[in-house]
């Protein structure tokens, strides 16, 4: 087993240890059917760290192309067992950067901790679900 497959495997025992001790979980766990709101570049090393497929959205709140796509990644995080990220450009304007985003809607597709492909502008839903399927 890798370390990776024993840190999932520690979480999820933690995580079903408070659910059954009927204890509220905290904000580092989160729902994987929902998008993963983004706090620090930090949080998102550890998004990408975890392994499998994440897809990272690179969004602005006052972006219009952002507010189309936003239910595609929404069903995407809830219809498949990739791991959802978004990072508001505006709250993470450093990370950002570090990532070259010049435009928003970004979105990167990391496999196995590797960056795999990059995307600008919004994409239909079937391209992204196609996209994370073929590095699942």
């Amino acid at each position: 087993m890798s370390e990776r497959d024993e840190i999932r495997q520690r979480k999820a025992e933690e995580l079903r240890s408070r659910l059954a001790d009927g204890q509220k979980t905290d904000d580092a766990v989160t729902d994987q059917s929902d998008p993963v709101h983004v706090e620090s570049a930090d949080h998102l090393d550890e998004l990408v760290a975890e392994g499998g497929v994440v897809l990272v959205d690179f969004y602005a709140d006052w972006c219009g192309p952002c507010k189309m796509l936003e239910p595609i990644v929404t069903d995407i995080a809830a219809e498949t067992d990739a791991t959802v990220a978004k990072v508001d450009v505006d709250a993470q304007q450093r990370l950002a950067q570090q990532y070259r985003v010049q435009g928003v809607p970004t979105m990167y597709l990391f496999a196995d901790g590797e960056r795999v492909e990059q995307m600008v502008g919004v994409r239909g839903k079937d391209e992204l679900v196609s996209l994370i399927q073929q590095y699942a």
